[in-house]
């Protein structure tokens, strides 16, 4: 037996609670993971509301990234053994002591990054590679705006960009986490709350607009992400903070050859998280290793308290990862 959190019905944080639940069994090409620790991510707080399930064959536990040491192996599984210190991507199940995880969704820990830590990389780091780099093609000399440049995946996008010879802007709702934003590399730093960031993008712009868009607000700022992007620019949405549905007028898009793309990472199938995977290592494991990408922590929680690091995520008062530790 292990402990978990789980979901006793949908609703608000209070749902969480620890319960004692039955170890997971390995399927032949999967490997057993006893966790150090794993990270929240708002699709977590999606689950316990309903509104984003897990898919099917997967842990109904929510998580999607986990760090830890490798407890048992499958008989298909030759890269890792027992002992090895690693990270994963996960369908679910990171709010526990233990997850099964095919062996493509895993990563060694990052040199230079402590066990714990290695829970913060995962999921933001295979959003950002299979979206921006691998799908939008953001290439050295370009313009890139993160909208929620504080968050998990804002903190990791900028630092990515960065290394990659990109300049960033960012949007935030407070001096302080634009702060944050620039102490990370942000070059234009944009309070959504005071300054109009269409405006503020084409006056940094020359009046052309940014090459790529990494949006998690969805509807409401399709209209203004349109109007901010330069000609052949793509707009690639992640999250629908900001509602499902907007009206624009297409010969916009005609127009300045733009591109409107959107995906998640839960929902692919497990060859195409490995392939992410595989290329997430290549690509950005270097520069983890060269200390130009760090885990950026907002705060610890032990398990049984995943109730209260929901309300600090939905609370949106904090800048990087929030972590859980069985």
């Amino acid at each position: 037996m292990m402990k978990a959190i789980v979901i006793t019905e949908l609703g608000g944080p209070e749902v969480l609670q620890l319960r004692e639940v039955e170890d997971p069994i390995i399927k032949d090409d999967e490997v057993l993971i006893k966790i150090a620790a794993t990270a929240l991510n708002r699709a977590d707080t999606l689950q316990r509301l309903g509104k984003h399930p897990p898919p099917k064959g997967e842990s109904q536990y929510p998580g999607l990234e986990c760090s830890g040491i490798i407890e048992s192996v499958g008989r298909n599984v030759h890269r890792w053994k027992i002992g090895d210190q690693v990270c994963a991507l996960l369908g679910g199940g990171g709010y526990a002591e233990k997850v099964a995880v095919h062996t493509g969704q895993v990563l060694p820990v990052p040199p230079g990054v402590s066990l714990q830590d290695a829970a913060s990389f995962p999921e933001v780091a295979c959003t950002v590679w299979s979206t921006i780099f691998m799908t939008s093609r953001l290439s050295k000399g370009e313009t890139f705006l993160i909208h929620g440049g504080s968050s998990g995946i804002g903190t990791f996008a900028i630092q990515i960009a960065k290394y990659h010879g990109i300049k960033v802007f960012v949007t935030a709702g407070s001096e302080e986490k634009l702060a944050a934003c620039k102490d990370l590399g942000a070059d234009v730093c944009i309070n959504y709350k005071t300054q109009d960031f269409v405006a503020r993008v084409k006056e940094e712009t020359g009046g052309k607009g940014v090459d790529v868009i990494l949006d998690n607000i969805g509807g409401s700022y399709l209209k203004r992400n349109l109007e901010s992007l330069n000609y052949d620019g793509r707009l690639f949405i992640i999250g629908f903070m900001g509602g499902t549905a907007s009206e624009i007028n297409l010969a916009s898009l005609l127009a300045r050859r733009l591109t409107v793309q959107a995906a998640g990472l839960r929902g692919r199938t497990t060859e195409n998280k490995a392939l992410i995977v595989s290329e997430v290592e290549k690509n950005v494991w270097p520069a983890i290793a060269a200390g130009r990408v760090k885990p950026v922590l907002y705060k610890s929680f032990p398990l049984e308290e995943a109730a209260e690091a929901h309300r600090l995520m939905e609370s949106s008062k904090h800048i990087g990862k929030i972590i859980l530790v069985p």
